[in-house]
């Protein structure tokens, strides 16, 4: 590349083109609060926040952002797709306060001529109308040229003479999208050299999707031929097989090309995390950056190489992302792994209490049993019989029941810190009732908070018998921790119940 160090500037589409994904639909509330996360914390440069024309709930989300951006001066950098229509989506993104047009139009002969039975100088004509009238109306235009992947491949002479007339429009940007995620790296190259040689003054904007796995490779391969805009999503949300993920292409900029973007990448996880309860899409455990594993070693070698030199460390520091490096506890696990999360605990063994627990560990992951990192003082405590982890908590004794028509009912008996105490409650269900009265115990009789559980898993091993384990994992919130604790059982109320009283013992701690 010309410059050793190219500037980048990121539009995010996850409220737009993420939002096709399917299944998702955000209210507008969320579409605020998604736009405020993007501009304010992960400082993106443009996020592009709906179509026009969709609804009216959609131009009451488009006016809510619009509004928010206004006063705090961010209104250039919201954008709304719009279309070739006679003026109407210009009308309706200008009434929502928007003043910056994505207009699309056809980067494709096919598209042009099948799609809106058009020859390419309607086409153009048309298009020249809307432009010139969104700029009467004091609005920026940006242009798609929709299917130009296919375009470049099929009818390169029709994408030459749609350019050759719109550089003459006052058009800020043209954004090339593979619309239908048909490019391998070496055809972006190709194709977007072509437009740098033929265009040279031109902002052009690369739009990947990853129908084949190779949106990120694709927006890489822009940056090498000298694309100045990417367009990207959270957690990589987008239509069909989505589009390229921010968090990955914000790595990989920084880290292979030194490319400089605005991005604090440092809120990358925390945004994800937003974006992925809003939409209801999970996160893949292993997906790069943002995964749940990924800053995870399994491995005991690897664990130990650690220990000498950060020798299985790359240039992708969790610390970066706003992470932690974690040590997986199971049959693969071996010394380094336990001892590194022991040191996390303040614990310290000899060699020989680390071999007890290492064989205890390795039995558990040989049935296929997952160990976290807040199980390992129980079994320190379960293998040397010594109070690692004292049970100041103790459930005494306790009943839940469910009844047709009726909402379940628990009443228990547990004992504090040495004094006993008794409650009953309704809930939705079984577990639901029980924790309602432990909170009652906290809450009300002791004045004390009480854990928000955040997350509740439920698992049995493969085979589907009525008779199998049940393992319940629950993630807890409380004074700005996040943990997991697990029960097995073979009932999932009992499961989930043992926990739960493991969660209160660790607080109490």
């Amino acid at each position: 590349m010309k410059n050793e160090h190219p500037r980048i500037e990121i539009m995010d589409t996850t409220l737009r083109d993420g939002e096709q994904t399917s299944g998702v639909s955000f209210v507008p509330h969320e579409k605020l609060m998604i736009a405020r996360l993007l501009l304010e914390e992960l400082k993106v440069d443009r996020v592009e926040v709906a179509s026009a024309r969709v609804s009216e709930g959609e131009f009451g989300a488009v006016k809510m952002i619009c509004n928010w951006a206004a006063q705090r001066g961010l209104l250039p950098r919201v954008e709304v797709l719009g279309f070739v229509d006679k003026n109407i989506s210009v009308d309706w993104i200008y009434n929502a306060g928007c003043r910056v047009i994505n207009l699309l139009c056809k980067g494709s002969e096919k598209h042009c001529r099948f799609q809106l039975k058009n020859t390419v100088e309607e086409h153009i004509a048309n298009i020249t109308q809307t432009v010139m009238y969104a700029a009467q109306k004091g609005l920026d235009v940006n242009v798609y040229l929709e299917d130009w992947s296919n375009g470049m491949k099929d009818s390169p002479d029709y994408v030459f003479q749609l350019m050759d007339a719109l550089t003459k429009l006052p058009i800020k940007r043209f954004m090339l999208p593979d619309t239908l995620g048909i490019l391998n790296p070496l055809q972006v190259i190709e194709y977007m050299r072509k437009m740098m040689k033929r265009y040279p003054d031109v902002h052009f904007d690369f739009h990947a999707h990853n129908d084949y796995d190779l949106a990120v490779s694709n927006v890489l391969a822009a940056v090498l031929s000298g694309v100045k805009g990417l367009h990207t999503t959270i957690n990589g949300l987008g239509e069909r097989a989505g589009n390229a993920p921010l968090s990955s292409v914000q790595a990989i900029l920084k880290d292979h090309f030194h490319a400089i973007t605005n991005i604090d990448e440092s809120l990358l996880n925390e945004v994800s995390r937003v974006v992925e309860s809003y939409s209801g899409i999970s996160i893949p455990a292993n997906k790069p950056i943002i995964g749940e594993n990924v800053f995870t070693q399994v491995a005991g070698v690897h664990a130990d190489g650690d220990n000498k030199n950060n020798l299985y460390c790359n240039d992708l520091l969790p610390e970066r992302f706003g992470r932690k490096r974690e040590y997986a506890l199971g049959k693969n696990s071996g010394k380094a792994n336990i001892r590194k999360n022991l040191e996390t605990l303040g614990l310290e063994l000899d060699e020989e209490s680390m071999r007890k627990v290492t064989d205890r560990i390795i039995e558990l992951g040989d049935k296929k049993e997952v160990v976290t990192p807040e199980d390992l003082p129980y079994i320190v405590s379960d293998v040397l019989k010594h109070d690692v982890v004292s049970e100041k908590v103790k459930l005494k004794s306790y009943i839940v029941n469910l009844a047709y028509g009726l909402k379940p009912m628990a009443t228990l008996k547990i004992e504090i810190n040495g004094k006993e105490y008794e409650e009953s409650a309704s809930g939705d269900g079984q577990y639901d009732a029980f924790v309602r009265a432990l909170r009652k115990v906290y809450k009300e009789t002791l004045k004390r908070k009480f854990p928000m559980l955040t997350n509740y898993a439920v698992s049995i091993p493969p085979g589907g018998r009525t008779d199998a384990f049940v393992q319940t994992v629950i993630t807890w919130s409380f004074e700005g921790k996040v943990f997991r604790t697990r029960g097995l059982d073979a009932d999932q109320t009992e499961a989930a119940i043992k926990a739960t009283i493991k969660m209160l013992n660790m607080i109490e701690e």
